[in-house]
């Protein structure tokens, strides 16, 4: 390329000239109105996304009038003096109701290691949780990761009875409600000057299906290992623990295999959260 000083006018003219500039202009003003017409759009979409979540929570159940406690339980026959002659169980009502303590403390932390490992410091939803769902969605394609609190759980199989039958859209709304209302449960809890997370994870561990027609960790105890559940041992709690994420697939009776597979990854993370050491 000739550098000469004639040329390199020539070259400055052209870069200069009015049309040249022109044309920097127009497409820098394209490029801004694209860039313009973009934010709108995507705040637009925001607004309109903002109030679709806010119909939602306008539909959700009132926190006041809503009971998150479990319901159903075994029926008890006894005679004259007191003795058992029969106990009747209807489907969904094999539930025996054991208070918090006497339910053993490594029980309690087998399922919040398992199930909700920040459950002690969230006020009802799991932020990090949600996000980390959310990137792993995104990457993979696959919305499969649960996000899904302690408390959120006990709302969907206590306020939220029908979600077995739910479609996509309808378990979105769910979603979205079942999070609004742990918000307001535990903060109504803690108004009311209650141990908030005490009462949220005895009524879940009274409420939880752990197969063959069992609700809650009694009844699940007696069922797969035929003792009280206060009577169980770190292995045990294990594998009833194990259980929740897929009753059927987890049965410890049916498919010991993958119970013990699961069971392995509940002691694992009891560990690495500080519940148990490398001994035990």
């Amino acid at each position: 390329m000739n550098y000469g000083k004639k040329n390199a006018a020539k070259i400055k003219w052209q870069l200069t000239s009015r049309g040249t500039v022109m044309r920097r202009k127009v497409k820098s003003l394209t490029l801004l109105i694209i860039l313009l017409c973009f934010v709108l759009v995507l705040g637009y979409g925001g607004y309109r996304g903002y109030q679709y979540v806010e119909q939602i929570i306008a539909e959700a159940p009132d926190i006041n009038e809503i009971d998150a406690t479990p319901s159903g339980y075994m029926s008890t026959v006894l005679d004259a003096k007191g003795n058992v002659t029969a106990q009747l169980v209807g489907t969904g009502s094999n539930r025996v109701y054991v208070t918090l303590d006497e339910i053993p403390e490594e029980l309690q932390k087998a399922f919040v290691a398992i199930e909700d490992e920040r459950f002690y410091d969230h006020n009802g939803i799991d932020l990090r949780g949600i996000v980390r769902a959310g990137i792993k969605g995104v990457t993979t394609g696959h919305f499969s990761e649960g996000a899904s609190t302690i408390t959120q759980q006990l709302l969907k199989n206590n306020v939220f009875t029908n979600w077995t039958n739910e479609g996509k859209i309808e378990r979105f709304k769910r979603k979205i409600q079942e999070q609004y209302l742990a918000l307001q449960l535990e903060a109504s809890l803690t108004a009311e000057g209650m141990d908030t997370k005490s009462v949220i994870l005895e009524n879940y561990l009274n409420t939880i299906n752990l197969g063959q027609n069992t609700l809650g960790v009694q009844a699940a105890s007696r069922r797969y290992f035929g003792k009280d559940v206060s009577e169980l041992n770190l292995s045990e709690c294990a594998v009833i623990a194990g259980i929740t994420q897929n009753p059927s697939k987890y049965n410890p009776i049916s498919h010991p295999e993958d119970n013990a597979v699961r069971r392995d990854k509940v002691l694992t993370n009891m560990r690495d959260q500080g519940y148990i050491d490398d001994v035990q």
